[in-house]
């Protein structure tokens, strides 16, 4: 336990072992589930503001509107909500007051419950201890096996969120995670997790059917969010649709494949994401196309070369006009076409 937080009071369920991480809408604690000593993340965030509890409920409904597991998308276990001393799992949909307090001050924007009380939500969730991709591929040299692996496992993972109707709206290799995983022979095989729900829209299925998997790119959304590097053109504008998950993962895949970093003026961290530089400037990728639409990206930019059909992906990916962008089910095929072009197997 972390300073004698439990999150159970009479019986913890999870035992804190240590901080791992902090931002400012919570903390994120390495534990150990007490029956069977398996490790788990738990993020504990404080229901203080509008604005804590708004990210928190986001994440919480993309997270729980899912049935089914993906390998390369946070699972959450659970998600408790506590004030005070009382303690409660929380589900979605549920008439609880607490919850339904939770709800009222995320449509108001103001507390709607007594502020005296500290009400607090606690996400249970897989612990990646491989830390982000920005770590984990900075701190090795560049690998073409690694490089083809992330590419493939970010496809399947975003055609599996928009699938289920989520626009994550914050892709970013911050909020990708690395769970160190090994193969049968013991060599390690790290495994990406799409993390950090707190920006994601759940979309819909607005009368149309409901089995139809490119509604979220009929469904058009208006709060210019994210992170400047990694946003559309159209999502500076604030009229946009999933199609922006595609253009944020073309910053990716780009710059992970060329090594291409910045660094960031509030952390002074070094991180992965493509850019245009106009003189001695830089700029996010989406903005200068916002500006320009015409403008001829140079893909790749410090490599020599490229293979053709990537350096075409990339291109597509980050189109100005979203509708010229691949929609995420295209994506994971030709990237999967890619991969098998580029790697001779291992039998």
């Amino acid at each position: 336990r972390v300073g004698g937080e439990r999150m159970v009071s009479s019986q913890p369920k999870y035992e804190l072992i240590q901080e791992v991480g902090r931002g400012s809408y919570g903390v994120v604690y390495e534990a150990l589930v007490r029956k069977t000593g398996a490790r788990v993340a738990v993020k504990k965030i404080r229901c203080h503001a509008p604005e804590n509890v708004e990210l928190a409920l986001r994440e919480f409904w993309a997270l729980s509107s899912i049935q089914s597991q993906h390998p390369n998308v946070i699972h959450l276990e659970e998600c408790i909500l506590q004030r005070d001393s009382l303690v409660q799992r929380m589900t979605h949909g549920s008439s609880s007051s607490l919850y339904l307090q939770l709800v009222e001050t995320s449509l108001k924007g103001e507390i709607a419950f007594d502020p005296r009380s500290a009400y607090y939500l606690w996400f249970v969730m897989d612990f990646c201890d491989g830390g982000d991709m920005n770590a984990y591929l900075l701190s090795r040299k560049p690998s073409r096996k690694t490089n083809t692996s992330f590419m493939l496992q970010l496809g399947s993972a975003l055609a599996f969120l928009h699938k289920n109707q989520i626009i994550h709206r914050d892709l970013k290799p911050d909020n990708i995670l690395i769970s160190q995983s090994r193969t049968p022979t013991g060599v390690p095989e790290p495994t990406l997790k799409v993390a950090d729900f707190g920006l994601s829209k759940v979309c819909s299925s607005s009368g149309l059917n409901p089995e139809e998997p490119a509604n979220v790119n009929k469904c058009f959304l208006s709060t210019a969010c994210g992170t400047d590097f990694y946003m559309a053109p159209e999502v500076w504008e604030g009229h946009y649709t999933a199609k922006a998950d595609i253009f944020a993962l073309g910053i990716i895949i780009w710059a992970m494949l060329e090594r291409i970093t910045f660094i960031d003026t509030e952390t002074k961290k070094e991180l992965l994401g493509s850019y245009v530089k106009q003189g001695s400037e830089i700029v996010p990728v989406g903005e200068a196309l916002l500006e320009n639409p015409k403008m001829e990206l140079h893909i790749p930019v410090k490599k020599k070369s490229m293979n053709a059909s990537m350096k075409q992906l990339i291109k597509e990916m980050l189109a100005a006009n979203p509708q010229e962008r691949p929609d995420a089910f295209e994506l994971e095929l030709r990237l999967v076409k890619i991969a098998c072009k580029e790697c001779n197997w291992d039998t």
